[in-house]
This record gives C-alpha cells, sequence and structure tokens, in this order.
C-alpha cells in the first residue's frame, strides 16, 4: 500500500537530480517548478495538507516566477557601439566579412550558445561610449577601426572589441580569432583613472 509513496520520493529525487545536472536556465527554471510540485504531493500523501498548500504556492508558483523574472534580467550582455558604425542597408556588400552586422550576427551566435541574449546599445560619440563601459551600462564595447590597411602583408584591426569582464573576455577570446578584430579586456576602474 505504501509502495507509491516510494515512487513519489524516487520522482522527488530525480527531479532534484535533474535540477543539479541542467545547464540550460530555462529548462532548470521548469525543472525546479516540478520539483516543488512533487514535494507538495509527497507532502499531501503524507497527510501535510497546510505544507503541501505552503509548497505549492510559496515553493512552486511564486519562486518560479521570481526565478523566471531574476533568469530572464541577469541573462543579457550589453553591447554599446557608435551610431556612425551602423551603415544604410543600401551600402551593405553581404559578403565583406568587415561589416559590422556580420561581426554582431557572430556575436549573437557566440552568446546564444551560453544562453546569453544579446542587446545592443547605440551611442552618439566615443566618449560617451567610453563612459558607458566605465559607468558598467554595457558589458561590451565594439567601435570601428577603419580604415583597414595592410602593414606588412598583415591587415589592421577593423574592430576594436572591449569587454570589461575577464569572464566575457575568455569566452570570446577563441570565438574572435579574426585578424580584422582586436578583443581586449579592459579594468573599468583603470579606465575611469585614466579618463579623470
Amino acid at each position: 500500500m505504501d509502495s507509491y509513496v516510494y515512487v513519489i520520493t524516487a520522482l522527488l529525487l530525480l527531479a532534484a537530480l535533474m535540477l543539479v545536472l541542467q545547464v540550460n536556465p530555462y529548462h532548470a527554471l521548469v525543472i525546479r517548478g516540478i520539483l516543488g510540485a512533487i514535494a507538495a504531493l509527497v507532502y499531501t500523501v503524507l497527510g501535510a495538507a497546510d505544507v503541501a498548500l505552503t509548497e505549492a504556492l510559496v515553493g512552486t508558483l511564486l519562486a518560479s516566477m521570481l526565478y523566471a523574472v531574476a533568469v530572464r534580467s541577469s541573462l543579457v550582455v550589453r553591447l554599446g557601439v557608435l551610431k556612425q558604425d551602423m551603415e544604410p542597408e543600401e551600402a551593405i556588400d553581404p559578403t565583406d566579412e568587415n561589416d559590422f552586422r556580420q561581426l554582431l550576427k557572430h556575436l549573437r551566435r557566440l552568446w546564444g550558445r551560453h544562453h546569453l541574449h544579446l542587446e545592443v546599445v547605440f551611442y552618439a560619440d566615443p566618449q560617451e561610449l567610453q563612459q558607458a563601459l566605465v559607468e558598467e551600462e554595457v558589458h561590451i564595447t565594439c567601435v570601428s577601426a577603419r580604415p583597414t590597411e595592410e602593414v606588412s602583408g598583415h591587415p589592421l584591426p577593423c574592430w576594436q572589441v572591449t569587454t570589461r569582464l575577464r569572464r566575457l573576455y575568455e569566452l570570446m577570446q577563441p570565438e574572435l580569432s579574426s585578424p580584422l578584430i582586436q578583443l581586449t579586456c579592459a579594468n573599468p576602474i583603470v579606465i575611469g583613472e585614466v579618463k579623470s
């Protein structure tokens, strides 16, 4: 007669293990909701209806909603760019590897693999963009380093990509290994001291 309690408890342990091993934060959010529902079921079966109701309302419903807000707001990488670096659509050559839209497409693909959303923020001048990096409004800046010329057979960087976070730099370094992109990691405190 009590065998179903063991089955439900085993489901609880299985859901907890799946939650701990989950890489995708959205999948973990769904599994967390399932874990709370199974826990509420266990409490109901064991005769603790008040605890089951509390678990269902707070542990499952409210916690899942709060986690969803936290996950959505924390998984955004903000990229600061200059308005002048965006060319009109008709002036774009789709085969041009130096084009900003190609770089942006590559960055979106990179961050998508890490379950991050890339948000582009436009700034009017380089000083405003630099200040946004110092004040931590953006995580990464991307500035055109044109014109691209060759020096002793090697092309000069076309894009200067700077991040203030070491972890983002480590993620981008193997992906942005093109000679047309110069990737740097800058300490925002040092940038602020230089600017002052």
